[in-house]
């Protein structure tokens, strides 16, 4: 199999190209296509070997949420016009990621475990296990950097650096909070548990749109619902569906994203592995069977489908 590692397409007129840690995004003036390479990332790393067929299966997982969520409030998607290619409107981003825990698992229990109770201005009570429920979710924002790692912010510090006004970090919390139900609802529909997610807003003639990919691997864990009760009150790590387990491989392998750690090279048997883990998460969570594209050449494939279309490419 083959995977998308990036594409560097040409328009007439000219789009404004810009590669993103997964998505490589072309923009001409209100106009956006975003496609959805097998690039992996985690602590705010791209690793070296891409994931067969990751890309596909991340655009039409978001697909999937986003047509499931147009009643919660706009987004910016109107097409899918290869497996891999999204096409919409281009909105402004806000530089936040809105981050909404279920659970405390992940950045919120590294930080938990080093004795910390507050997260971006938020309380954790003392006596929490890994995995444990919250009362309720919690919001932990995230400042959304170009380069480098995204650090914890809080609801006030947000408002003080005026990177929104308040109407629209009010906005923004209450779409996060209806979003992570409805998804934990399909989550549930399914057998899953909504761990945690995040979401990323961006400005259109002053309305808030929902943005990029929803309730994707690539930004959310989820457990298996069966058998989690019994696993927490062993002691037992939770069966889970999530991009974690890419991250606990690293961290394995000593690598956490620090300064002077070198990279680990994946194995041709974890790849293979990863790329099982995401087609398994697809059919679980959306209830469909997952049909791979054809890889034998992806970006004539991704050319041939835009062509006729208000992105038919230049081709050398």
């Amino acid at each position: 199999m083959q995977a998308l590692r990036e594409t560097q397409l040409t328009f007439d007129p000219p789009a404004e190209r810009y590669g993103g840690k997964v998505r490589d995004v072309y923009r001409r003036g209100d106009r956006l296509l975003m496609v959805a390479s097998d690039r992996i990332s985690s602590f705010d790393h791209v690793l070296p070997r891409a994931i067969p067929h990751k890309g596909q299966i991340l655009n039409q997982i978001a697909a999937h949420f986003l047509e499931a969520t147009r009643d919660i409030c706009p987004n910016w998607l109107e097409a899918n016009p290869d497996p891999n290619v999204a096409t919409g409107k281009a909105c402004t981003p806000i530089p936040i990621e809105m981050v909404i825990r279920g659970f405390l698992v992940g950045h919120a229990w590294r930080e938990y475990q080093t004795g910390r109770r507050t997260l971006c201005g938020v309380p954790l009570p003392d006596g929490l296990r890994e995995a444990d429920a919250f009362a309720e979710p919690i919001i932990t924002p995230a400042t959304k950097a170009e380069e480098g790692h995204d650090e914890d912010i809080s609801r006030e510090e947000i408002l003080s650096r005026g990177i929104v006004s308040e109407r629209v970090y009010a906005q923004l919390e209450d779409y996060t909070r209806r979003l992570f139900s409805r998804g934990t609802a399909m989550a549930a529909a399914r057998g899953l548990l909504l761990v945690d997610t995040k979401y990323e807003f961006g400005l259109l003639d002053g309305e808030v749109y929902l943005i990029d990919e929803i309730h994707t691997p690539d930004s959310s864990r989820y457990f298996y619902a069966e058998g989690y009760a019994e696993r927490q009150q062993q002691g037992a790590h939770q069966k889970q569906l999530s991009k974690e387990f890419v991250r606990e491989w690293l961290m394995d392998h000593d690598f956490r994203g620090l300064e002077g750690q070198i990279m680990p090279e994946m194995p041709d048997d974890f790849v293979a592995s990863v790329t099982q883990r995401y087609t398994e998460l697809y059919e679980r969570i959306t209830g469909k069977s997952f049909v791979p594209a054809d890889t034998t050449d992806i970006v004539a494939r991704i050319q041939a489908n835009l062509a006729g279309t208000e992105w038919t490419p230049v081709t050398p």
